[in-house]
């Protein structure tokens, strides 16, 4: 398994530094507001490269941060007359509802960073104890001269930083490129008490604290958004290895923007679509497949083309689950044969598919690539279903199991609420209710096969009249 190592700028066989199991930490959002698509790009991403390790048969232990206090945490908070914790708390919640649409699974830990005011303090205790850091008027800042490999993860001379940099007057810096490990209060805004007075925590530092808390020195994968590598993976990195004289993390991974005509998608902008406005639009899960349709560090220019191909290829694959479904449900009822007809040849080609993508995932999480392979999958499952006299019940199960596997399991692209033993109860129910209106329809009682008929279609699942019989799927 290879992947792109932001910090040395090239492709590297993956190894964990305990075999067998990876320890991973992702920034999470800051919990002012809704998430918006360019949020849940990296929600999606990274949720899929944990699945697939998992898939792998890695033990992961994933930690996704909450920032829940921040500026922009105040300021809405200012804006509602209510307290940041409480707005904060509110869109903690709205985040798991948009994250559970999408059909992320929940990360391992959820660590916040009012909840780690005392470890923060002690690792900027630290830091001042070993000449890194100073405090000035009641704010403590990290001073970057005296880190040399400040500047590693984003390739940028001092020069390009001080660009970058935020303009702000501030005489208590001693170099315009340090900064604030710790703010002094301000009246009116939460603060905490400190060996500098009351404060509360920089952005920069609740990372380093809770990846170093729950993962430890050293630990195998950090990512986050490509915007983040400068300057709060840069700042991370440094308060880390400044503290512990340790590696902080040995593989960095960063997905690519989501534009619009060409420029970031960001609140500040004013051009983000949130995530819960799209999904009334578009299925949750067609939104996750567009959103794996793009290699990870590509960007994604919006528009609506791409999210209606996304709907068009989800339904491609939900056929597939149906043919499937109906195919086992007709063996276990005893309604199928159970001769091999050309069951063989579809094994092989099951086989091969699963290598394909398996390959695409092992090269840098390559979904682009790992799609193409599934929807091959798709159309080889459908060729035989469709085209056999008599189906082989081992070469269904294994197609089958494959199918759920890389689509479901791996790519997230099938309802989580409906796994493998809720499907084959659904396939079966639905299979007695045709009968029975199969039965009624010899009868000639048109009458209750039209009410099947009806209260199905109330319900959202839509019968289809093909030369193997009636057939359904959700409309």
């Amino acid at each position: 398994m290879y992947l792109y190592n932001t910090l040395t700028g090239s492709k590297e066989e993956f190894t964990p530094a305990e075999p067998g199991r990876v320890r991973m930490y992702v920034c999470g959002p800051t919990t002012y507001n809704y998430i918006h698509l360019g949020n849940a790009r990296p929600l999606v991403v990274f949720d899929t490269i944990r699945r697939y390790l998992e898939y792998r048969h890695y033990d992961v232990f994933y930690v996704q941060n909450f920032t829940d206090i921040d500026d922009k945490v105040i300021n809405r908070a200012r804006e509602e007359h209510q307290d940041p914790l409480a707005i904060a708390e509110r869109y903690i919640g709205e985040f798991f509802t948009d994250a559970d649409a999408l059909n992320v699974k929940r990360a391992s830990l959820y660590p916040r960073v009012s909840q780690h005011i005392d470890a923060i303090i002690t690792a900027i205790a630290t830091l001042v104890q070993r000449g890194y850091a100073y405090p000035a008027g009641g704010d403590v800042y990290f001073e970057v001269t005296k880190f040399p490999a400040y500047g590693r993860l984003s390739k940028r001379t001092p020069g390009e930083m001080r660009a970058g940099a935020r303009v702000e007057v501030n005489t208590c810096k001693r170099n315009p490129l340090d900064f604030a490990l710790w703010k002094g209060a301000t009246p009116g805004e939460p603060s905490w008490e400190s060996p500098w007075g009351p404060g509360r925590p920089g952005w920069h530092i609740e990372c380093s604290t809770m990846a170093l808390q729950y993962l430890g020195p050293g630990f195998d994968i950090h990512g986050g958004g490509a915007d983040l590598i400068f300057p709060h993976h840069e700042n991370e990195i440094a308060q880390a290895e400044a503290q512990t004289g340790c590696t902080f993390a040995r593989y960095w991974l960063h997905n690519g923007f989501i534009t619009i005509n060409q420029e970031k998608m960001s609140k500040s902008r004013g051009n983000f679509f949130l995530v819960r406005d799209i999904c009334s639009h578009f299925r949750p899960l067609a939104v996750r497949l567009y959103l794996l349709a793009t290699h990870y560090r590509s960007p994604i220019d919006f528009d609506d083309d791409g999210l209606q191909a996304a709907e068009k290829g989800l339904e491609r694959l939900e056929n597939t689950r149906r043919l499937l479904g109906e195919a086992r449900c007709q063996i276990t009822g005893g309604v199928g044969t159970a001769a091999p007809d050309g069951g063989t040849t579809l094994a092989g080609r099951v086989e091969k598919l699963r290598q394909e993508f398996i390959a695409a995932m092992d090269d840098d999480f390559n979904t682009a690539r790992a799609l193409a392979a599934l929807y091959d999958l798709a159309r080889e499952i459908n060729t035989y279903l469709n085209g056999a006299t008599a189906i082989d019940p081992v070469t269904l199960k294994t197609a089958a199991n494959v199918f759920a596997e890389l689509g479901g399991e791996v790519l997230g692209l099938f309802s989580r609420a409906a796994g493998p033993v809720d499907d084959e109860l659904l396939d079966g129910l639905m299979n007695l209710i045709l009968q029975v209106r199969q039965e009624a329809r010899q009868r000639r009682d048109w009458v209750t096969a039209d009410a099947i008929r009806d209260r199905l279609k109330e319900l959202g699942i839509t019968l289809e009249d093909t030369p193997r019989g009636f057939r359904w799927k959700r409309s």
